[in-house]
């Protein structure tokens, strides 16, 4: 089998630059003594960020906000929701809301 270098060397490219975003924080951030205060206010990022994901996809049709475009999806992720305030399952939350939204499309 013959090594092409020019992809080999596109290959370890790609895995440094992916690299460098990922790792050269941490390793910053490890030697830093972060405040108390950022410590709390970080913890609520991954929250925030799913929230902001939810929220698009659930409302955002077309660039432009449209809950009707997707009424499925608003009504599947209420079972979903309440599974997660519930159970703090990521699985168990997948799971109801795909097979919630599963059932409403053979329903509907």
């Amino acid at each position: 089998m013959e090594i092409r270098w020019h992809i080999a060397a596109l290959i370890i490219g790609c895995a440094v630059v992916t690299l460098i975003p990922r790792v050269l924080p941490l390793m910053i951030l490890s030697k830093l003594r972060i405040p108390d205060m950022m410590i709390r206010w970080l913890d609520h990022v991954p929250i925030a960020v799913m929230g902001a994901l939810l929220a698009q996809e659930l409302l955002v049709s077309g660039g432009r906000v449209d809950p009707a475009g997707h009424l499925l999806e608003l009504i599947a992720a209420v079972p979903a929701f309440l599974t997660a305030f519930l159970t703090k399952s990521l699985f168990a939350t997948v799971i109801v809301g795909i097979l919630t939204l599963i059932g409403l499309r053979i329903l509907i």
